[in-house]
């Protein structure tokens, strides 16, 4: 029995693989995806590419269902597998992208979610070695799901707590921002000009801001420094 992807139909006869779009810029991870998802009849890599520009202009011809892209590659070598996923949203918004990553950090990850979870992806490189878990994670992105690897939840979980514990998360948007000013090295009254409010205002937000963050005791010089400090490591 098998079940279409697309549509979630059943049926029994030809199964419905996946077409799949490999883009990874070393030539022995590349191939060694290519062999492990050949093993898999639910999965047809149609293309492997060592750089994005080559997977953007074999999209027409390759149609895929789902691109698995490292995270970097040429030519920056920094986030371009984020990059891509966000091209495609625009431009093919019904092909998934999972991206791999030996980099378990969750801005890369809330990089990839910031305009929907739908049909996105990512895993880490570590998981690669697990053809079921690798397949699942394709079959579940090219059915319109989202797919994150378990380490990252876990440190995405951790980060809020901290962010929960944290005093700053005290603050209102206004104390915030003001703070944000603050980080800048302004005074009260550049504060107040670039947020638009009176400097006695300014003034207000900011003995809240010293009381929340527990600095009221400190000397003046000494709690903005503090309060910059906490919110720069914030």
């Amino acid at each position: 029995m098998w079940r279409d992807h697309r549509t979630g139909a059943t049926g029994y006869g030809h199964l419905v693989a996946i077409r799949v779009v490999v883009a990874e810029d070393s030539l022995i991870v590349r191939e060694g995806l290519e062999q492990l998802l050949a093993a898999s009849p639910s999965v047809d890599v149609v293309g492997a590419y060592g750089d994005v520009g080559a997977v953007l202009d074999a999209l027409e011809r390759d149609k895929p269902d789902v691109v698995l892209t490292d995270i970097r590659m040429p030519p920056s070598n920094t986030d371009e597998g984020i990059r891509l996923a966000d091209q495609l949203r625009e431009s093919r918004p019904s092909t998934g992208v999972v991206v791999l990553s030996q980099y378990a950090e969750p801005p890369y990850v809330l990089a990839l979610l910031e305009h929907g979870s739908d049909r996105r992806g990512y895993l880490l490189k570590e998981r690669i070695h697990d053809r079921g878990q690798l397949v699942s994670a394709i079959d579940a992105v090219a059915r319109g799901g989202s797919v994150i690897d378990p380490k990252v939840v876990e440190l995405l979980v951790e980060a809020k707590d901290r962010a929960d514990r944290s005093p700053l998360g005290e603050l209102t948007p206004r104390e915030r921002a003001v703070l944000a000013e603050m980080a800048e090295g302004k005074s009260n009254a550049a504060i107040a000009e670039s947020l638009v409010l009176t400097k006695r205002a300014v003034e207000k937000h900011i003995n809240s801001i010293f009381n929340k963050l527990g600095l009221a005791t400190s000397g003046e010089v000494s709690k903005r420094v503090k309060a910059t400090l906490m919110f720069l490591a914030d």
